[in-house]
């Protein structure tokens, strides 16, 4: 997993809750009659502080934000597990049904007098128009204002822009009209303080940084060089039609990626598909950004109507325990359909004397080291399905966060063991925030007191979110406890 640059300064300071479970919002009731139960479990850090580049980290973990609030799920004790996803943004591949939603978009916002006019008045060359096929970057600016060529006027004028996440009450009138109209949120549950919560006033600190030309890496070499400026932060894509607001992204741009957070439209137009219309423009954000990746949050296979990020392509979704990225398509999305929790079972390569030698083998010899291949491949399925039906006999979501079971004997997906924490973290030299001084945590008077598994202890304490984050952001964050 490659580490995202920052800069010296950069410093992130995060405040560890620990393990809680929950009812989960996605299944409601589904599992009621199965065994089993209806519940979410997570890991929680908050945080007022955060550099970009640090929660590019913990996004490649596995974690996600809720306003300033951070968490990173435990596949283990959900009902329905949650993987992070993302797609190459230069690669996308747009399927037919949402090349037709931007296109009829683009109609709409132009109409068909200026369609017939344009037509007549700038025509395209017929060879371009026969090899032109869907170009993302061209398809999603089509119908922009002071994109179009006029006379005539279009129907519409269409603007898209990109701003700092702060509050309006223009924003909060669409929010509050999606909320009631598209979610059914009673409106008397709708409050400001609730969306500047939720999707303004971002903990993730806004700063640029320089590129190199056509590249997302960041620049070197000669100041005089022509670079481009990219965005990092917490931003607001609005989208205007004839000047009124009719739709917000929330979106997280991040050194490798753009992190799509929330989407939201008017309800006046919810017949358009902004859903695909969003995700295709903000990929292309993202091509256009230098960023290299697009993430579209998490994937919850149990959730038919979360299903849907699956349908951009190609995605490759985070191996819970080894955070490689594996393909969705295939082996891993057979082996959802399969089993609740699904993670990439390793293989190890052959190198070049162990090919050599097993060309040279016998027929005889490799029949039998087929056989032996697939009874280990099925001695490897008969110890998944082991570990899941260990789910009924280990502590549940709601057992471990009320016996305050430390989570390096719980066992959670992607989080460090305790030897892995000894071994490869140094908690004494990490970064804690007392009053208005930071120190180490060895400077603590009671850091001597109790064990990295004793979840009551301080020591305990660091040490769960040092194996939640991993050695990188261990050695770097600073960690405050109270508000």
């Amino acid at each position: 997993m490659q580490a995202p640059e920052h800069d010296g300064s950069a410093t992130s300071i995060l405040r560890p809750i620990g393990y809680q479970s929950g009812s989960c919002g996605y299944c409601q009731d589904k599992h009621s009659s199965q065994r089993i139960p209806n519940t979410r479990a997570n890991y929680y850090a908050a945080t007022d502080s955060l550099d970009p580049s640090h929660y590019q980290a913990l996004v490649d973990r596995g974690w996600r934000r809720s306003g300033t609030l951070l968490y990173k799920p435990d596949q283990w004790r959900s009902c329905c597990p949650h993987y992070t996803i993302r797609l190459p943004a230069a690669q996308l591949k747009a399927s037919k049904d949402q090349r037709q939603a931007v296109n009829r978009w683009n109609r709409y916002v132009i109409g068909e007098d200026y369609a017939k006019e344009a037509a007549r008045l700038h025509p395209k060359p017929k060879e371009r128009e026969k090899n032109e096929g869907f170009n993302l970057l061209r398809t999603v600016h089509e119908s922009e204002r002071g994109r179009l060529r006029e006379p005539p006027p279009p129907a519409h004028h269409f603007e898209v822009s990109l701003e700092p996440d702060d509050f309006t009450e223009e924003k909060f009138t669409l929010y509050a009209n999606y909320q009631e109209h598209v979610h059914h949120d009673p409106p008397d549950k709708i409050v400001r303080s609730g969306f500047r919560r939720f999707l303004c006033d971002s903990p993730l600190r806004r700063r640029t940084r320089l590129l190199k030309p056509d590249s997302g890496a960041e620049a070197e070499g000669d100041p005089g060089e022509d670079r481009k400026e990219q965005k990092l932060g917490s931003y607001h894509q609005l989208y205007r039609l004839d000047g009124r607001l009719i739709a917000l992204g929330v979106l997280d741009l991040l050194p490798h990626c753009v992190s799509g957070v929330y989407f939201l439209y008017h309800s006046d137009f919810e017949k358009w598909s902004f859903g695909k219309l969003s995700a295709l423009r903000e990929a292309a954000l993202a091509v256009e950004g230098g960023y290299q990746w697009y993430y579209m949050g998490y994937y919850i296979h149990e959730c038919v109507k979360m299903r849907y990020k699956g349908d951009y392509k190609p995605q490759m979704v985070l191996d819970p325990e080894s955070y490689e990225w594996v393909s969705l398509d295939g082996e891993f999305r057979d082996a959802l359909d399969q089993r609740k929790y699904t993670r990439k079972r390793k293989r190890v390569e052959l190198g070049n004397e162990d090919a050599e030698r097993e060309m040279n083998r016998t027929t005889e010899e490799k029949a039998n080291r087929q056989d032996t291949n697939e009874l280990e491949d099925e001695q490897a399925v008969q110890e998944g399905t082991r570990a899941e039906n260990d789910l009924y006999t280990i502590p549940d979501s709601e057992t471990a966060a009320d016996t305050g079971l430390s989570l390096l004997e719980l066992g959670m997906p992607g989080v460090m063991t305790a030897e892995e924490v000894e071994s490869q973290i140094d908690l004494d030299r990490m970064k804690i925030k007392v009053r208005n001084r930071q120190v180490n945590t060895e400077d603590i008077i009671s850091w001597g007191q109790g064990s990295i598994e004793d979840a009551q202890s301080i020591k305990g304490v660091v040490a769960e979110f040092a194996a939640c984050v991993g050695p990188q952001l261990a050695g770097e964050v600073v960690l405050k406890f109270g508000r």
